[in-house]
């Protein structure tokens, strides 16, 4: 059943980029965005292979591979951002109830939202299965939209760059990507909570009582340089 359904999905995609090529990829991540559907793995690194490494295209078409990918993706993020932001909480609850999502979490998506603004964004645009969620918690959290847009554009293009290169790289064997990331899902989860707790840290250090003295102290020695 499911070598079935991925040999349908396989040959969607190739329909699909044979008549569009990287038009394709654009309305597919627009798609896959907006919905959390069609999986970015599949599409993107499928699409290193069909499009670039198949064709002997240059490698260094990947970085403009990424913008279209981007792109899209950052388009398709931008709907469900507007839907959150415009019907508000009730719309996102009744979503919600239909696809099973723990109310409490997206409660705490949005008060986590109000705290540090676009730069969760960012980073949750590198976190499998929270990357096509974030936009829900933003929207409902009203962040300004040209941040947000700005934000996600920036996470999904090297998202989607590193997929397209990793396709490129690997050739018929490009399925391999998204083995490793099912496989490997609970390391990527875990790292992406590093770098999130890691950069948020960081950004807002001067605000953290514990780390206060520290901030205070290395401006004053900045000071008297």
């Amino acid at each position: 059943m499911l070598d079935k359904l991925e040999t349908t999905i396989l040959s969607s995609l190739q329909m699909i980029f044979d008549e569009f090529g990287w038009a394709g990829v654009f309305g597919l991540m627009v798609f896959e965005n907006a919905t959390g559907i069609t999986p970015s793995e599949v599409i993107l690194a499928f699409a290193g292979w069909m499009l670039i490494e198949h064709h002997g295209i240059a490698p260094s078409f990947i970085l403009l591979a990424g913008v279209y990918a981007g792109l899209g993706s950052a388009i398709g993020a931008s709907i469900t951002y507007w839907v959150a932001r415009i019907g508000g909480r009730p719309v996102v609850e009744k979503f919600a109830k239909i696809f099973r999502i723990d109310i409490s979490t997206i409660t705490k998506s949005e008060e986590q939202m109000h705290k540090w603004g676009a730069g969760l964004v960012l980073i949750g645009r590198f976190i499998p299965g929270i990357r096509t969620l974030v936009s829900i918690p933003a929207g409902i959290a009203k962040i300004p939209f040209p941040k947000f847009f700005i934000a996600t554009f920036i996470g999904t293009y090297i998202w989607c760059t590193l997929l397209i290169g990793a396709g490129y790289v690997l050739g018929h064997e490009w399925m391999l990507i998204s083995d490793a990331i099912k496989q490997h899902l609970p390391l990527v989860f875990s790292l992406g909570i590093f770098i999130v707790s890691a950069y948020l840290v960081y950004q807002y250090r001067a605000q953290m009582p514990s780390l206060a003295w520290i901030y205070t102290r290395k401006n004053k020695l900045d000071n008297k340089s």
